[in-house]
């Protein structure tokens, strides 16, 4: 009796390590379900720059050659599985597994007589502990590695390999980036493009409550739409829908402007609140969020066109600090 009741409390500490570790990655119900995906070519597994102070940069009047975009060399992934790599190997994964496994075995009556507790009689509240912590343990090492991951991305124009790698603003990368687009596009302005952002927010965030991308397929790229598509037909699978009502923009900030492959890319910051919540179509009643209580939130906008003074289309977002 002793060992199925320890037994089961060492089920019940695993079942509570499961679900913390998952709870990380629920999500909000608008667009994208609060995650970060799309295509910022070479930058597509890096964070986006974070706002910075800066001098604006001055159209310039003077001819410019063309910035050649470089050539990406191929680099070799590592070998191997990304989750036993963090667990530095597979040695300490196989050592904590072993003890995990050993320790419920033997606590659930499979491990033979004098195999468990502290005094030999199946699991312990010792081993319990230790099983939690060991967790824990697993549990926080899953998480540091997917937040340090530097999964490769590939340019879509050429093919080619790019080892990401954290991207950190050592420098004015608005005014750099913006200098080199003005050498295609003389007559870009920051706060015009700033008002043509906030203008595809606004737009973008009605099709996805109205589950209808077709009404801005001229302003986000093919990639972007089948990223967010899956969602919209979940929810009219479920019969759902996900409402956003009084959006509020604080901000549009410009972080990050570049070159590369031929294409021109700015990456822009909106800060805002609404009211963030999902009705079932045929009772109306509020399954996920709060009619009442507003969701402040941080996402970076990354818009793409092809170099020169070409429409921008909305290729990717990744989340800020919410």
């Amino acid at each position: 009796m002793k060992k199925h009741f320890a037994g089961f409390l060492a089920s019940i500490a695993l079942a509570m390590i499961i679900v913390v570790t998952f709870a990380e990655t629920s999500a909000d119900a608008r667009m994208g379900g609060g995650r970060s995906f799309g295509n910022r070519g070479s930058r597509s597994y890096a964070a986006p720059a974070q706002p910075m102070q800066r001098q604006s940069v001055a159209p310039s009047t003077a001819p410019q050659r063309p910035v050649q975009p470089q050539t990406a060399q191929p680099v070799p992934q590592p070998a191997g599985g990304g989750f036993m790599r963090g667990f530095g190997g597979g040695l300490l994964g196989g050592i904590a597994g072993g003890i995990l496994g050993g320790m419920l075995f033997r606590g659930m009556g499979w491990g033979g007589e004098g195999g468990g507790g502290m005094g030999g009689s199946g699991i312990g509240i010792f081993e319990i502990i230790l099983i939690a912590g060991i967790g824990y343990l697993i549990f926080r090492m899953v998480v540091n590695a997917r937040s340090a991951s530097t999964a490769p991305s590939y340019d879509s124009a050429s093919g080619a390999q790019y080892q990401a790698t954290a991207y950190q603003p050592a420098t004015d990368l608005v005014g750099e980036g913006v200098s080199q687009i003005r050498q295609m596009d003389s007559g870009f302005d920051e706060a015009k493009f700033n008002d043509a952002a906030m203008d595809i927010f606004f737009k973008v965030q009605g099709a996805w409550m109205n589950k209808n991308l077709s009404t801005v397929d001229t302003v986000i790229t093919g990639d972007f739409k089948k990223n967010i598509q899956g969602d919209i037909d979940a929810l009219a699978r479920d019969k759902r829908t996900n409402r956003l009502e009084n959006i509020a923009v604080r901000k549009v900030e410009m972080t990050e402007a570049w070159q590369e492959q031929g294409s021109d890319f700015v990456t822009v910051l909106f800060t805002a609140n609404l009211l963030d919540y999902t009705t079932d179509d045929t009772t109306g009643a509020v399954v996920t969020g709060s009619k009442t209580d507003p969701v402040k939130f941080e996402e970076y906008w990354t818009f793409t066109r092809s170099v020169g003074a070409n429409p921008w289309k909305l290729t990717a977002v990744n989340q800020g600090e919410n």
